[in-house]
């Protein structure tokens, strides 16, 4: 794809392959009552996987950030809020007969519509997605230092208040403002990586060994330890899609960061259909093995139905917002083809 940076579609491949391997890792070990191997994967991924995720996503806010607010909402906050409301309706409908099942029809609307303020299941992410592009657009004016400091405070106080929209707001809005922030650090330390292959490896390894060692101690969740984990292990995953972005072994990757937001809506399906078979079956009884089973039909399942749904042109509003979901007026987009929803 013209333009596109290859150690960032890497990053980001490497980034949703993680949160995939997370849910499903956690969605096994939860349904089976027992944990396997993965479970020290997911750990170790854990104090960096959602940090590096937001901080890919604020690096190219810098060149948009000025837009005229009638483009800017429509392609920034808009943009999220019709994947966000088609894909909430969609998990809802399949998770509706077991909340029914359980409680009623009573409070079946109420749980729709609250998901409208708290962000509901695998989908908070797009939903802080789209927050932190207008507030970080509201806060252009301000300091930077003030902004980042007051970011970073809110991270080290670990805000627990039970709301999904106000704790990952607190935790995550750092590392998606230093992405924004410390945009071209980034790209001239990835330049340096690529005329430097081997100093990129050693500190690689050097912060590998050195993280494992935080997090096994049981220490990620210290204030100011999950800050520096979370800023330290996102620069890793640009070092190491940066050494590796140039061979083709990595190429499944790439396309998974170009097309990872199509993974990240349609997952929780394969996922859980995948996990209910295996665990069912009882044919494999490694928990470790199960959760990459898993993991894989998670990734590949949404990549199989995306193909499917440009081959044949049906299904294309799942994965490009059509015109009716957009603004009207001088900044109407030009006829864009088939491609993924980011």
């Amino acid at each position: 794809m013209a333009g596109r940076v290859s150690w960032v579609d890497v990053a980001k491949g490497f980034c949703i392959c993680m949160v995939v391997m997370m849910h499903s890792t956690l969605g096994v070990e939860k349904a089976a009552d027992a944990t396997g191997w993965m479970h020290y994967v997911v750990e170790f991924a854990r104090p960096f996987r959602m940090p590096d995720f937001f901080m890919i996503a604020g690096l190219f806010l810098a060149h948009r950030i000025d837009s005229p607010w009638r483009l800017y909402l429509d392609r920034k906050v808009l943009h999220f809020a019709y994947f966000y409301v088609l894909w909430l309706t969609i998990q809802f409908a399949f998770k509706a007969p077991g909340m029914i099942a359980d409680e009623g029809w009573s409070g079946l609307g109420a749980e729709y519509l609250r998901a409208f303020i708290e962000p509901w299941g695998t989908l908070w992410f797009i939903y802080h997605l789209a927050l932190f592009l207008v507030v970080t657009r509201l806060l252009r004016h301000v300091p930077w230092p003030a902004v980042w400091i007051a970011g970073a405070a809110l991270e080290i106080l670990h805000v627990n208040t039970g709301s999904v929209l106000i704790d990952e707001f607190a935790s995550k809005f750092i590392y998606f403002y230093t992405g924004y922030v410390f945009a071209d650090a980034v790209f001239r330390y990835a330049a340096a990586l690529g005329r430097h292959p081997l100093a990129g490896t050693g500190l690689f390894l050097a912060w590998a060994l050195v993280h494992g060692a935080i997090v096994f101690a049981g220490w990620p969740d210290l204030p100011f330890v999950s800050l520096g984990l979370g800023l330290a292990g996102a620069l890793a995953v640009v070092t190491v899609s940066v050494l590796l972005s140039r061979t083709a072994a990595i190429r499944p990757l790439n396309y998974l960061g170009q097309n990872s937001i199509v993974v990240y809506l349609a997952f929780f399906l394969p996922m859980a259909v995948s996990r209910a078979i295996l665990l069912k079956s009882g044919i494999i009884t490694d928990i470790g093995t199960i959760c990459v089973l898993v993991t894989l039909c998670g990734i590949v399942v949404p990549v199989i139905l995306y193909r499917l749904v440009r081959w044949s042109g049906w299904g294309t509003f799942l994965f490009v917002r059509p015109d009716w979901a957009r603004i009207e007026g001088p900044y109407l987009r030009q006829k864009a083809s088939l491609s993924p929803a980011e």
